[in-house]
């Protein structure tokens, strides 16, 4: 399976907000987008879903810019795909409608879109596992004349369950753990090519 460039422009703008150097400053997209060399136009519309969903506060104005609402630890990766993703259908038979997630423990307070967090190694525990809606995939319609009986969807759906699952056990944190490294590729290296090509 392959994420949509969206759920990667996503996931990019978020590693930079998150380790730029000066957090407390406003970060603007056309320096994302530059960092990248990606898209400015495309990023934008990413940004504003960001914002819509609580990651990334906006500030308008002249100073304006674009920062992290929330701290990496608390930003669940298989929540976030799930959000922006729009498209999970493998096949013709395939419908995202039925993934559903599972209701926390009652002796937990842990939600889908509130994970608990372990304070040891910043990893979601305890997070409610995305399962298949077995009732619903047996109404799926498909323009496929063996769709009715076809067991093949359903190793579909285990294995994009599975998917999601491993992408809810990390956060955000977890993927800057070398973030001197990512600095440096994101913000140095950058800086210094910036430089030599005025030299020239």
């Amino acid at each position: 399976m392959r994420l949509t460039n969206y759920s990667d422009y996503a996931l990019r703008s978020l590693i930079y907000l998150a380790i730029k150097p000066e957090p407390h400053l406003l970060a603007n997209i056309s320096d994302i987008a530059n960092s990248y060399n990606i898209s400015k136009s495309h990023l934008t519309k990413i940004i504003h879903q960001l914002g819509q969903l609580g990651y990334i506060d906006s500030v308008r104005g002249k100073n304006g810019g674009i920062r992290l609402a929330c701290r990496p630890k608390d930003i669940n990766l298989g929540v976030l795909i799930k959000q922006i993703e729009p498209d999970f259908n493998l096949v013709e038979c395939f419908s995202t409608d039925l993934l559903v997630t599972a209701k926390p423990d009652a002796n937990t307070n842990s939600t889908a879109n509130s994970p608990v967090i372990s304070e040891d190694s910043g990893v979601a525990k305890d997070l409610a596992l995305t399962l298949i809606d077995e009732e619903a995939s047996a109404v799926v319609k498909s323009g496929c004349i063996i769709s009715p009986v076809c067991q093949l969807k359903q190793v579909f759906f285990e294995a994009l369950t599975a998917f999601i699952n491993v992408l809810e056990r990390y956060t955000l944190a977890d993927i800057i753990s070398n973030e001197s490294e990512l600095a440096e590729l994101l913000f140095y290296r950058n800086n210094l090519n910036g430089l030599n090509s005025l030299v020239k």
